[in-house]
């Protein structure tokens, strides 16, 4: 279910037809990971470790984000609308 997904995130937020890697597509796929498994902690609440994994992904994101703050403001901020994040 998530590759069906992830090729539909990669599609969206891609620069160029064969880009994967780009700081905007890692972000929108990071920022569907942590949707996701802030949905999990809804009903698991106890689940320490994978806690800590989506510890790590917010880190990521957040280091991606002020990546591409400094390197592209424009596109920093399009990013930041069409994923519905708070800043």
């Amino acid at each position: 279910m998530f590759g069906y997904q992830k090729e539909q995130i990669i599609k969206r937020f891609q620069r160029a037809a064969m880009d994967t890697g780009s700081s905007e597509v890692q972000i929108a796929l990071l920022t569907f990971r942590i949707k996701e498994l802030t949905e999990h902690f809804k009903q698991h609440k106890k689940d320490v470790h994978s806690r800590m994994g989506l510890v790590k992904l917010v880190n990521r994101r957040k280091k991606l984000l002020s990546y591409l703050r400094e390197t592209d403001p424009a596109k920093y901020t399009q990013l930041i609308a069409d994923l519905e994040l708070r800043k």
